[in-house]
């Protein structure tokens, strides 16, 4: 396939993240929080003589869900909303090719989208406030499109008397267990890691990474601190026993307005890996025509003010976003979003986590 790369934008307005729907180890939003909460084929009811739709999600955690089907019916659509967890979702979504038992899926990032794609489960389509949003955020071929969007970035303590301005600054010695990095089994440091590896990519490397590449994601990890299960990280990050952790965009303004404290945010000249939320078409679906019309609805201004009213996501959609507290949008303006071909992430970044953990953890 063509290589294709995400642009990058720096601007405000077009840099969003959900705020609430995270909550969990994995960060980015609440791709990680729930099981399914029914069997899809037992909801979809047959053919659209009424306009019904299943919808798959891994955003509709916390009530997400009930809401949605709510206030979608009061909106003239009749809704199934299943929640599955993230890493389940795309393998739900590949084993109903054949017997596709969904109309659209939201929520899923980059990287799971790009997998799909490569299944041939996702029809191509165009929704009608595709100006309304940063079209870099999704995909150049049609078949996914931003919803939300996360930072991911490093929490440093306010106190620090010197900042490392990058990554690349952590392993020197004087850093040495003065960082915490997230698991790799969570969507956060897996997603860090692979904005790390494709600073070095080369087609001659080791899974398309250079040596040095390599050299220095094992100086990385060893030089920091390993998340620990039930650790308070970002405690430690305040009381300045490990004064840096990673941290998904709304997790930063869930915990300086929890814990009453103002982090500083390291903001690399190259930028930070963002974790966009997409909503996408499935193909095969019964509903096809009824399903761009929700997708239309949803991802409009209107819908996507009321989704960021109710759970606190802040939307790509432009005019929504306007409408965001003024602390969310000083913190998005502090970061910029970092250059990264995610279908080559997607091709990779199993066996990228594989090799981090068996040789240099």
């Amino acid at each position: 396939m063509k290589v294709k790369k995400i642009l990058a934008l720096g601007l405000a307005a077009v840099m969003t993240f959900t705020l609430s729907a995270c909550g969990g180890k994995e960060g980015g939003s609440s791709n990680s929080n729930t099981d399914s909460t029914g069997s899809a084929e037992a909801e979809k009811g047959g053919e659209d003589s009424g306009g019904s739709l299943v919808i798959y999600t891994n955003s509709g955690s916390d009530g997400r869900d009930a809401w949605l089907k709510d206030y979608a019916k009061e909106n003239g659509f009749d809704v199934e909303v299943v929640q599955i967890q993230g890493g389940d979702l795309g393998n739900r979504i590949v084993s109903e090719k054949n017997n596709v038992q969904a109309d659209l899926v939201f929520g899923l990032n980059n990287v799971e989208y790009e997998k799909l794609k490569a299944e041939d489960t996702l029809d191509q389509w165009e929704p009608e406030w595709k100006d309304e949003v940063d079209l870099s955020l999704g995909d150049p071929d049609g078949y996914y499109y931003p919803l939300v969007i996360q930072p991911l970035v490093n929490i440093m303590n306010a106190d620090l008397d010197e900042y490392p301005a990058d990554y690349t600054d952590l392993t020197d010695e004087k850093w040495k267990d003065k960082y915490t990095i997230l698991n790799f089994g969570g969507g956060t440091g897996k997603t860090i890691l692979a904005s790390l590896l494709v600073r070095y990519q080369d087609p001659d490397g080791e899974a398309g990474i250079s040596e040095e590449g390599w050299e220095f994601v094992k100086n990385w990890v060893q030089n920091g601190h390993m998340e620990t299960e039930g650790e308070d990280y970002v405690g430690a990050v305040i009381d300045g026993s490990h004064p840096i952790c990673e941290m998904w965009g709304s997790g930063v303004l869930q915990n300086e307005e929890q814990r009453e404290y103002k982090f500083e945010i390291m903001s690399p000249e190259i930028g930070v890996p963002y974790v966009t939320e997409q909503i996408a078409i499935l193909k095969g679906g019964d509903s096809r025509d009824r399903a761009i019309e929700f997708a239309n609805w949803f991802g409009s201004a209107e819908a996507q003010t009321a989704w960021m009213e109710k759970f606190g996501t802040v939307p790509c959609q432009k005019a929504a976003f306007e409408q965001a507290a003024d602390h969310v949008k000083e913190f998005v303006g502090k970061v910029h979003q970092q250059d990264i071909d995610w279908e080559f992430v997607a091709q990779n970044l199993d066996q990228w986590v594989e090799k981090v953990e068996l040789e240099f953890m």
